[in-house]
């Protein structure tokens, strides 16, 4: 028998293309204000100084960054570069990942400040990549703590251990 018309093995299939109009200046026109809003309020939540805030952004010239924030808290229209909003990007991540895995701000920024034993930091702390001035750097943590949040690489937390064991009656066939 011949399996000439047998399907052979399914392989993955490409990535979509990206959509570029997700880039264009009217797009980034709309998401810059608010972006930079929220980088500031992270930026001052985690006490960045303004060359570490530069360091994240990518080292835009001070002038620059300058105009961009005082536009952004006037309501004005700024249009910041793709690789700014993708950092800034990474940056909510990782904040929206701390918030879910600790108990309080307090707990997110110390995780980030303290050195840590995991393989990607080599004992150092974590914001170190933060503000590395790479977006390899700002998207190793965001997925470090993505992964964290699925139940990867960390310890449980002091939620965890306020949350009561599942026992057998918590499982319900339908």
């Amino acid at each position: 028998m011949s399996h000439a018309h047998l399907p052979g093995p399914t392989h993955a299939t490409a990535p979509l293309p990206l959509d570029a109009s997700r880039f264009t200046s009217a797009n980034r026109r709309r998401l810059s204000g608010p972006a930079m809003r929220t980088f500031i309020a992270i930026a001052d939540l985690w006490a960045l100084t303004q060359e570490e805030r530069l360091l994240v952004l990518g080292l835009p010239s001070r002038s620059t960054y300058y105009g961009w924030v005082r536009a952004a808290r006037d309501g004005e229209d700024v249009t910041l570069p793709t690789d700014t909003l993708l950092r800034i990007s990474a940056v909510l991540g990782i904040h929206k990942a701390l918030r879910i895995l600790f108990a309080s701000d307090q707990d997110g920024i110390s995780w980030l400040r303290d050195p840590h034993a995991a393989l990607p930091f080599g004992g150092q702390p974590p914001i170190a990549l933060v503000l590395g001035g790479t977006q390899d750097g700002l998207m190793l943590v965001r997925r470090f703590l993505d992964a964290a949040r699925g139940g990867l690489f960390m310890a449980p937390s002091a939620a965890d251990d306020r949350t009561p064991a599942l026992s057998d009656e918590d499982i319900v066939f339908v």
